[in-house]
């Protein structure tokens, strides 16, 4: 048996396998992998080579950088401005995301716009009530549509482009690829409207995404602080030197009591003389507690506020619980009081009550609203005497927009945006310097980088490009190519044209778009020849029908972003994509011809 039989052999089990669905996506593609040099179709070093191509890399790059964008606060300061000006209905919200994610495909490929805006679709799916499933595979395949609004959106574009010049018909314009992109942006936006609700699964992810944008609020209601506390530090001049605690008068100040006191150390004080820097927590009303601070000479050094006003891009607020076993347990606290240099407790909770402003010596259960810098409350992520509710770094890129490195973060996105769109350097090498740069500008830490990356995307991804390869170099790819122009034949342009787009169509549902593109460009070029039929509008249509990729999760790395985070099955897809699908093929036959003839 010839290789290019084996080929075709391995892609039809390799689609059988996909559809059968019981084995993990990045399983599958490895065992395909492994098929083509089991049987000779590919050497060692081709079936690895994948993992090696620039496009993985790409894909790899743009996860560091949706990283950059979403942990600094800027998908949460988009969420805002979205809801803003699109309010919180589930028809105005999918058209003003669908219509970014559009653009942005244009901008910085389907892939990288996907990845920046999936935090938000989802954050703003829980916050309207919706399953993120209802949104985000309309983002998605609005963004494949996106795609085809410039040279640049994808390199299936460039490739169909090259193609034509390569013919002798020269290449396509820069914005020519618009004439086609609008009308399918907008048919793919309306089609999801009116039919996602249908169509589309009410399904829940595994592991849901907590909406946090109102963090600040709910803590606020959950722990019904009254009158807070003031911190009171003891000056030179103080009256207050020297005496002790239970000796101080504070009759002349109705409402003030003493919640607690610590010296310059954090250490609490019970008895002891009063000294320079140590701290008074007080609770009462605000006019008095002025009356005390000015008679007594203190300084305030922090006062009561809002937790939406303590939360900003230098600190924030988090909840941590007592767990048993913790050296906490017996620790006396109050609201007001240091633990160490950089936190503060706001205040405390036993069994969900609220212990107001009285010293609480802790037991196991027991939760504490903490105050201080991100980088100290993200330390208590490695703490073992508490456990957080909330993951700090979660809470700041949610309920914090546009943090502190988010000005540069979008400037380093932004100047990826330019690489991309002036070709001064491949795609992958724009994604490198992207990624470098968030992790040299401390965007991101380089372990969060790590973690940011979609491995199963990148091992999926990989593991299939070998597949693409081997049925061009064995001979697969000429074979369909004959059978097409024998069920053609000449002058039937029309018919070739839907020819193809089926051809281009199914096989880019189970090999990337741009393999897809490669294999069957050659074969188009070849068909228009045998046929008679100009190149351009052939190879038009085929940009189109590679974009097309929308029955399975396989088919882009986009489809399979969305999957998890949605709790798509495999079978989801095609329910939506069907029409949608449908919509560019009537599109591509009726408006390609218009525009470039036969």
């Amino acid at each position: 048996m010839d290789d290019g039989t084996l080929s075709l052999i391995i892609l039809g089990l390799t689609v059988a396998v996909f559809v059968w669905n019981r084995l993990p996506v990045e399983v599958v593609a490895v065992l395909t992998a492994l098929a083509l040099w089991a049987t000779g179709v590919l050497g060692f070093t081709e079936v690895l080579a994948g993992f090696g191509d620039p496009v993985v890399i790409f894909i790899a790059t743009l996860f560091v950088v949706s990283e950059g964008i979403d942990s600094t606060g800027v998908t949460a300061w988009a969420g805002q401005t979205i809801v803003r000006y699109a309010g919180t209905t589930r028809t105005r919200l999918l058209i003003a995301v669908t219509a970014l994610c559009a653009v942005l495909s244009a901008l910085i490929t389907l892939n990288g716009a996907v990845a920046a805006l999936l935090p938000l679709v989802v954050m703003l799916a829980i916050r309207i009530g919706q399953a993120p499933s209802r949104m985000l595979m309309p983002l998605t395949f609005a963004g494949s549509a996106g795609a085809l609004l410039m040279l640049t959106g994808t390199p299936v574009n460039i490739i169909v482009s090259e193609a034509a010049a390569d013919a002798g018909e020269g290449a396509f314009p820069f914005f020519s690829f618009a004439v086609v992109g609008v009308p399918l942006v907008v048919g793919t936006i309306a089609i999801s409207v009116l039919l996602g609700p249908r169509l589309l699964p009410a399904a829940r992810p595994a592991h849901p995404t907590v909406d946090l944008a109102l963090h600040a609020e709910t803590l606020d209601l959950h722990y019904a602080r009254a009158d807070g506390f003031y911190r009171l530090r003891v000056r030179e001049l103080s009256p207050f030197l020297g005496h002790g605690v239970r000796d101080l008068d504070l009759t002349p100040y109705p409402g003030v009591a003493i919640v607690g006191v610590q010296n310059g150390e954090g250490q609490y004080r019970v008895d002891a003389a009063l000294a320079v820097d140590d701290v008074l927590v007080v609770a009462g009303p605000k006019d008095q507690v002025s009356h005390l601070t000015v008679d007594s000479r203190l300084a305030v050094s922090m006062a009561p506020a809002p937790l939406d006003e303590l939360m900003n891009r230098e600190a924030g607020v988090v909840e941590a619980v007592i767990p048993p076993r913790s050296s906490l347990v017996g620790e006396t606290v109050f609201p007001g009081m240091h633990r160490g240099p950089d936190l503060v407790i706001v205040a405390v909770q036993r069994m969900g009550k609220d212990r107001g402003n009285k010293p609480t010596q802790l037991a196991p259960g027991d939760a504490l609203l903490v105050h201080g810098a991100w980088s100290a409350l993200d330390e208590l992520t490695r703490d073992r005497d508490v456990l957080l509710v909330d993951s700090p770094e979660l809470v700041r890129r949610q309920a914090v927009p546009w943090g502190a490195k988010a000005s540069v973060a979008v400037a380093i996105l932004a100047a990826m945006v330019v690489l991309l769109a002036t070709g001064l350097v491949p795609p992958a090498m724009a994604g490198l310097l992207a990624a470098t740069a968030m992790v040299l500008a401390r965007v991101v830490r380089p372990a969060q980088a790590y973690r940011a990356i979609s491995w199963q995307i990148v091992v999926l991804i990989g593991a299939l490009i070998p597949l693409s390869a081997a049925i061009q170099s064995s001979g697969g790819a000429d074979r369909i190519a004959d059978l097409v122009i024998d069920v053609v034949g000449p002058g039937r342009p029309y018919l070739l044209l839907l020819a193809l787009f089926v051809l281009t169509a199914v096989l880019g549902q189970v090999v990337s778009n741009t393999a897809t593109v490669l294999i069957v460009a050659p074969i188009a070029v070849a068909a228009a020849h045998g046929t008679g039929t100009s190149v351009k509008p052939v190879l038009m249509l085929i940009a189109v029908a590679g974009a097309a990729s929308l029955l399975t999760p396989i088919s882009t790395p986009a489809n399979m972003m969305i999957m998890s985070p949605a709790g798509y099955r495999f079978s989801d897809y095609w329910k939506l994509g069907l029409p949608i699908m449908a919509w560019w093929l009537l599109t591509a036959i009726i408006l390609i011809p218009l525009v470039w003839s036969f």
